[in-house]
């Protein structure tokens, strides 16, 4: 049992209101522990049934015993709105199958960091949510108490009901709701052990599931109401080209089409989001029109003028800056231990290999889309965006309103993977509709969206490694370039591992956009690092798990430095895991090769080992074994469903996927050209093996996916002997023709 003291952070969470139907309300605000939040605005109580009512940001209790859970995050597929709920539930000691969740629209006043990103959702949640949930019963308790006359010590409370075992006395949670409404807040409140939850740490389905399979509305594309438009935009065709002019007269008398006109999302004097400011196509053309296919002829049939705006970049002119970077010292090293340059100078056998890898598409399975419906006195937007609590103060300012004048509701995503993080589409769909004053449906094309930028930045990095006469390391230096910014950790392993480290950071600037793809960063340095690591070790003649091992046990002992940003312990831990669980014996084992990888992201900790197979010069994944460290795991389904997915998409997007550019215009528009993994393509099994340690929980969604690149291509060099350096593997390199 955990006590914690309520009365440091009791008005973030908690508050309580008398509401029509006599029921009890805890309010908290989610996700912060030190931020108050306001008084309960009667205006936000919906009309609901006398049992039980509705107040955002609040858990509800009704008189039947029935339980409410509003879930502010934005639900991307990481299954956050089931997870949340279960947290609060737990901590309430409520039946799971009497909670009954809804997805809450954007309020500030209420939730904080709504947000899908970072993998950081539940991490943050998680003390508020038990806060939330532990007092809530204690409330009830109390009340209870009171009503019979006892010592609130003597009852106890299972699945929604509440127990006076020395009287045989008993009632439910909704037979004392609406008494629990007068009892103070306590000061301190007791959380459970782990060791006695039922809820966390048990599979629980997705909420959404019964929706999901049935085709009820639940996506942004699912939105219909009477007089609603459709809307496209038209954007350049090329970064570095801008607007010049357009021959909206020519599609007007089309069928459906009622009106043709340019949109600036960016106008001089409007303050830009950070999640603004990666669009380099603020310039638009828009397109209204009664359905989508009438929309999308017009859309072809236009005519419009393109002008340079600045220099138009090709992905060799890319290639070549990148490449200079690798021989170039930079002007200031992200981090320097020891005398990296003697080491060198004196070592008996260096090591020294580059890699890189080409801008990449989210493409999420779901068309970008977004709905507006904007008046003179207020603004209803809703859709799949990942950070509405950023769109807001930008759409305000574009429509000149206050913040209070614009509602954000969130639709369930499909699929976001960092492309939703950006509201650009959500500002278009509003300038549109108040353009037209009309409801519109913003709905981009594939070609639209794999076109506009975001994409996840091109890479290379250079890694250089000394051994001594032992073959021990006793140097290491990484030198990394990329757009916008370099994929270097320069605190993160195997800093800390060696005596003598450097880490050197170069940005190339660029007008292709770019933006958070899933695991920054991570999605490709990982993969670099880890495959490295291996030739290293095979230089030293060592297993590649017992080379990691090594730098892991040196970073325990005597760590280098004071900045490293892991826990080798923990780190090691997943890899000792691993390697028992898959029974490693080395690269190679009867016709099955194996590749190690290990990483750590998110606050998480994963190590995978493949296992592959040839077929002729085809490989076959065959499995993947997993071991993950991300502290109390709340709902194991979907914990592995997440490890899975981001397996399946790395694998995917590091053998076949890559943009490329002639002139500023991308070369793959749609996926006749742009190649994802293939249902026959993906691991015949994943075994994934999670650490027990009873730590609060860290990120899920995106730690699974940066390793098993460097796990693959190592497999890949145990079976054929050749080594993989430039992604994606099929395209570039020597397999699969």
């Amino acid at each position: 049992m955990t006590l914690i003291k309520t009365s440091y952070n009791r008005r973030s969470f908690l508050k309580t209101s008398t509401v029509a139907g006599g029921g009890f309300v805890l309010g908290f605000s989610w996700l912060v522990s030190c931020q108050p939040a306001d008084t309960v605005k009667e205006s936000i109580v919906k009309a609901m049934p006398k049992e039980w009512f509705d107040i955002n940001a609040f858990l509800k209790i009704g008189d039947n015993g029935l339980v409410t859970i509003m879930s502010p995050n934005p639900e991307i597929g990481q299954n956050v709105k089931t997870a949340m709920p279960m947290i609060v539930a737990e901590e309430l000691d409520v039946a799971w199958e009497d909670v009954v969740v809804e997805q809450a629209g954007l309020d500030s006043d209420n939730f904080t960091r709504q947000i899908a990103g970072g993998s950081g959702s539940i991490k943050a949640g998680w003390p508020g949510l038990r806060m939330a949930g532990a007092t809530a019963r204690r409330m009830l308790l109390e009340a209870a108490a009171k009503e019979w006359a006892v010592a609130v010590d003597e009852l106890t409370t299972e699945a929604g009901m509440i127990y006076h075992k020395a009287s045989g006395k008993e009632m439910g949670y909704g037979d004392i709701a609406a008494k629990a409404n007068g009892i103070t807040v306590p000061e301190e409140i007791a959380l459970k052990d782990p060791k006695d939850f039922k809820i966390i740490g048990s599979d629980r389905k997705n909420v959404d599931g019964p929706k999901i399979v049935t085709g009820q509305p639940l996506y942004g594309m699912d939105i219909q109401e009477e007089g609603l438009k459709i809307a496209m935009i038209v954007h350049p065709p090329a970064f570095g080209m801008k607007l010049k002019s357009f021959d909206g007269d020519a599609i007007k008398n089309m069928p459906g089409i009622s009106d043709v006109f340019a949109i600036n999302t960016q106008p001089e004097g409007v303050k830009l989001q950070w999640s603004d400011q990666n669009n380099v196509y603020p310039e638009l053309v828009a397109i209204v029109g009664e359905t989508t296919w009438q929309v999308m002829k017009a859309k072809k049939a236009l005519q419009v003028n393109w002008v340079p705006g600045s220099k138009a970049e090709g992905s060799a002119d890319h290639e070549a800056t990148l490449t200079k970077f690798m021989t170039q010292a930079a002007k200031e090293p992200a981090r320097k231990d020891g005398n990296t340059e003697a080491a060198f100078a004196t070592a008996a056998k260096v090591i020294e290999r580059t890699y890189s890898a080409p801008f990449l598409a989210h493409n999420p399975m779901e068309p970008m889309n977004f709905y507006a419906n904007v008046t003179a006195d207020k603004a209803v937007l809703n859709g799949p965006v990942q950070t509405p609590i950023f769109a807001r103060p930008t759409a305000a300012a574009l429509l000149g309103m206050t913040e209070d004048q614009v509602s954000i509701g969130m639709t369930r995503m499909g699929g976001g993977f960092g492309r939703r993080l950006y509201g650009h589409f959500v500002m278009e769909a509003a300038l549109i509709s108040q353009k037209v004053k009309a409801p519109v449906k913003l709905v981009y094309t594939r070609e639209d969206d794999m076109t506009q930028g975001t994409y996840r930045p091109a890479y290379k990095v250079t890694y250089r490694a000394a051994l001594d006469a032992d073959n021990n390391m006793t140097a290491f230096h990484v030198r990394g370039a990329g757009t916008h910014g370099s994929p270097i950790f320069a605190d993160r392993f195997p800093a800390g591992t060696v005596d003598n480290y450097l880490a050197e950071n170069h940005t190339k600037d660029s007008n292709i956009s770019t933006g958070a793809w899933r695991a920054p960063k991570s999605n490709f340095i990982a993969g670099a690092e880890q495959c490295f690591l291996d030739e290293v070790a095979k230089e030293a003649g060592k297993d590649p798990i017992d080379f990691r091992l090594e730098l892991f046990d040196r970073a325990v002992k005597k760590p280098v430095g004071e900045k490293n940003d892991y826990d080798a312990e923990r780190y090691a831990g997943v890899l000792k895991l691993v390697k028992d669980k898959a029974g490693w014996i080395g690269p190679s084992s009867n016709g099955v090769y194996r590749g190690v990888s290990a990483y750590f992201c998110h606050s998480t900790y994963v190590a995978q080992v493949v296992d592959l197979v040839m077929d002729g010069n085809q490989p076959i994944v065959k499995k993947v074994h997993c071991a993950v460290d991300c502290g109390i795991v709340v709902n194991p389904l979907s914990a592995k469903n997440q490890i899975e997915g981001g397996i399946v998409d790395g694998i995917g997007h590091a053998m076949f996927s890559g943009l490329t550019f002639q002139d500023g215009k991308p070369d793959q528009e749609n996926f006749d050209k742009y190649r994802l993994i293939r249902h026959s393509e993906a691991p015949l099994e994943i075994e994934t093996y999670f650490v027990d340690n009873g730590i609060d929980p860290t990120g899920l969604g995106e730690p699974s996916l940066p390793p098993i690149i460097a796990a693959v291509a190592n497999a890949i060099a145990a079976a054929t002997g050749e080594r993989l350096y430039s992604q994606p593997f099929v395209a570039n390199k020597q397999i699969l023709g």
